[in-house]
């Protein structure tokens, strides 16, 4: 019994020792992923406004707040697989996603972001969501031409994520991000075929008065 009690006491010593680590280590981890999110928010809204350079200098800060989690959190893997720092990392590719569709950059794989693979690819799918309030606009500026190729955007993006063929524990909810996509995607569709139908109606209307005001 007492060989017992003495295995039960180094035991919690040991326990004691490694759920402190792991609470510093989440102390000093979860509030960084906080400034991630708010950084790459605030990267999105400059790049919705052609502010690239200024949501890029957004998005170098919130990576030096990534490598920051990573180091923390080290040593603790369940802390690094956790929701908190998958929710920064997936915030942080899609800033970086939507940074390239609107700039016209290439767009960067999870490995040169540093994040991983699933929260990566539901933050491709919420960019590509992004789209549709960007084509919105675009509308009603009645700036037609850029429309068509960010829905093809939308439309890549989606059919890459409907390969995507695994349980949701590994991939992190992808299948609801997905189908939630797809909901974007036919409404947006739908209003880009009316804009646009419209657009060419009123341009014949118009080569038809010019026609008719000739002298």
């Amino acid at each position: 019994m007492a060989r017992h009690s003495q295995a039960l006491n180094a035991i919690a010593r040991e326990a004691q020792v490694r759920l402190s680590e792991a609470h510093a280590a989440r102390e000093q981890a979860y509030p960084l992923t906080r400034q991630i999110i708010h950084l790459c928010a605030s990267a999105i809204r400059a790049a919705h406004r052609q502010e690239y350079d200024q949501s890029r200098s957004l998005l170098g800060q919130a990576k030096a707040h990534l490598d920051q989690v990573r180091i923390a959190v080290s040593e603790h893997l369940d802390l690094y697989h956790s929701g908190y720092v998958a929710d920064a990392q997936k915030e942080y590719a899609e800033a970086w996603a939507i940074l390239a569709f609107l700039s016209g950059t290439p767009l960067s794989g999870p490995g040169e972001l540093g994040v991983e693979t699933a929260p990566y690819l539901n933050g491709l799918a919420e960019a590509a969501s992004e789209l549709r309030r960007t084509i919105l606009d675009a509308l009603r500026r009645n700036d037609m031409a850029p429309c068509e190729q960010w829905m093809n955007t939308m439309d890549d993006v989606y059919s890459l994520l409907v390969t995507m063929d695994f349980p949701e524990a590994v991939t992190g909810g992808l299948r609801r991000t997905t189908d939630q996509l797809r909901g974007v995607l036919e409404r947006t569709r739908g209003d880009l075929t009316m804009a646009l139908r419209q657009h060419a109606l009123e341009r014949k209307l118009a080569e038809f008065q010019e026609r008719v005001d000739k002298p």
